[in-house]
């Protein structure tokens, strides 16, 4: 399918029956996006180089009657995706429903880091994950209950590596595909004083279908659980992120499982416990078209225990900044058997498990 294509049907899915012309006045229709430029310096090789990271475009609808869709679609130098895609109704003030491609309510949301790189729960597909499905939330008196099922990934497809979200991938030593998923989480916020507490609890249970037709290895379907509790603690313009996430993936013979994005398979521990210290400052400025500043360090890490495992870490310290239309990142991240920091996946060993860096600026101009 062409790109025009893929848009077209894209936008016919959401927009329909929204269609501009059909639009209330009285209803609500937002179209923006986003431009971002990256530069990234790695400890580990010498391909530093300022280039084109990302344009995407938003449209987002929202109606008198309780009706409302969203959609974003990324276009990245190599690839273009679906980012997420739905449609939903609004009951009342609390209560809500989305069909489509729509965030996996899992854990701290909406995201487990302050950073661009986010942390090691987005790359085992537990932070800012999108799957296709549908998901009821129920926000009132301080609680917030959510409970989704998920029929598949965004794109249907395991042997499809072209995406955002981290899925279970389709490989000739691990062929496996999302066959189905159900999450419940709840949150209760409060305050004390000057503080406010999120504490909440996540569970996933999920189904993986065994592609015969891809495998050189023998296997049968399966499933996975995961569970994490979560607390986000803001007090006046300083925020601390705790989290902590076991998961287990029930695979024949082997204690690794393959996921992909980024148009890369790589494989992650089958079993492993993952927990998140984040701490972030921000600061309001005047600095010229700098209104705000926002420093942070996120630290996750990965225990996984068994032949050929190891433990992985990741570490961001940056600075976010925010001026007029402009929101940039200054990351350095350093990891220790890290994928994307030169490691060979997540909670795994083959071989080299040392500590690498790389120093990331990411400049965005949002519309």
């Amino acid at each position: 399918m062409q790109l025009w294509q893929k848009v077209t049907v894209l936008s016919s899915l959401i927009l329909f029956p929204f269609a501009a012309s059909a639009v209330p006045v009285t209803d609500e229709v937002d179209i923006g996006g986003a431009v971002r430029v990256n530069y990234g310096w790695k400890d580990y090789d010498n391909n530093s180089k300022l280039e084109f990271e990302l344009f995407r475009a938003d449209v987002n609808y929202k109606s008198k009657d309780g009706l409302f869709a969203s959609a974003q679609y990324r276009w990245y130098e190599n690839m273009d995706v679906v980012h997420h895609a739905y449609m939903g109704y609004q009951f009342d003030e609390a209560q809500s429903v989305q069909v489509g491609v729509t965030q996996v309510p899992f854990g701290l949301l909406p995201y487990a880091a302050h950073s661009f790189w986010f942390g090691a729960t987005y790359y085992l597909g537990f932070e800012d994950d999108y799957d296709a499905g549908i998901h009821y939330k129920n926000e009132q008196d301080g609680w917030r209950y959510d409970l989704a099922y998920f029929a598949n990934d965004e794109i249907g497809d395991g042997s499809n590596y072209d995406r955002y979200s981290f899925d279970a991938a389709t490989t000739a030593d691990s062929p496996y595909e999302e066959a189905g998923q159900i999450n419940a989480r709840v949150e209760r916020e409060f305050t004390s004083g000057e503080v406010t507490h999120k504490l909440g609890g996540s569970l996933q249970y999920s189904q993986l279908d065994f592609m015969a037709d891809a495998a050189t290895v023998v296997g049968e379907d399966t499933n996975g659980l995961a569970a994490a509790a979560h607390w986000q603690l803001d007090w006046k313009q300083w925020q601390l992120q705790l989290q902590y996430i076991h998961y287990d993936y029930d695979i024949d013979n082997s204690e690794r499982i393959a996921l992909s994005a980024f148009q890369y398979p790589f494989e992650i521990a089958a079993e492993a416990d993952v927990a998140t210290v984040n701490i972030a400052k921000s600061f309001d400025v005047d600095w010229g078209p700098i209104s705000n500043v926002n420093f942070y360090n996120d630290y996750s890490q990965v225990m996984a225990s068994g032949q050929g495992l190891d433990d992985s870490i990741q570490n961001v310290t940056g600075v976010a900044i925010t001026a007029g239309k402009f929101y940039s990142y200054v990351d350095w991240i350093a990891g220790k058997n890290m994928w994307f920091v030169d490691g060979p996946g997540v909670g795994i060993n083959n071989g080299d498990t040392s500590w690498h860096s790389r120093l990331n600026i990411n400049i965005g101009f949002y519309f």
